[in-house]
């Protein structure tokens, strides 16, 4: 899997996957502020990936996910500047089926996202010229 990432504008940069581009920008005054930073693309990947996770779950049941949502929350460590802890809440209806309730907590502990923390892959950086 490769991907090529390109320097546009003012603090653009795009991740381009083929078929999908991927648009970051920064806040202002550094760019323009119309695409998500980085980090907040890195964060909305593990709740994203953890809710398609449970709507799979759902679906594969025939539990109707209209009123399902989660919600992620961070814990930022003020000595590291690092976020310590992430707490994804999956919010289920009344009426959904108890029988399922930890079984959709493990489903969505399965994403890949998850997975990848858990088991960080070794990360190079190299430069060339020309």
């Amino acid at each position: 899997m490769e991907m090529k990432i390109t320097l546009e504008g003012k603090a653009k940069v795009i991740a381009d996957m083929g078929n999908i581009k991927v648009v970051t920008d920064q806040p202002i005054p550094a760019g323009d502020g119309t695409a998500p930073t980085p980090f907040q693309l890195f964060l909305a990947s593990l709740g994203t990936c953890a809710g398609i996770f449970v709507k799979s779950f759902c679906d594969q049941r025939g539990i109707p996910t209209d009123n399902i949502y989660l919600t992620q929350k961070m814990n930022y460590d003020q000595s590291s500047h690092l976020i310590s802890e992430m707490e994804i809440q999956i919010h289920l209806p009344a009426g959904f089926p108890e029988k399922y309730k930890e079984a959709v907590i493990k489903a969505a502990d399965l994403c890949l996202v998850k997975r990848h923390l858990h088991t960080a892959p070794k990360i190079t950086t190299t430069a060339t010229i020309g």
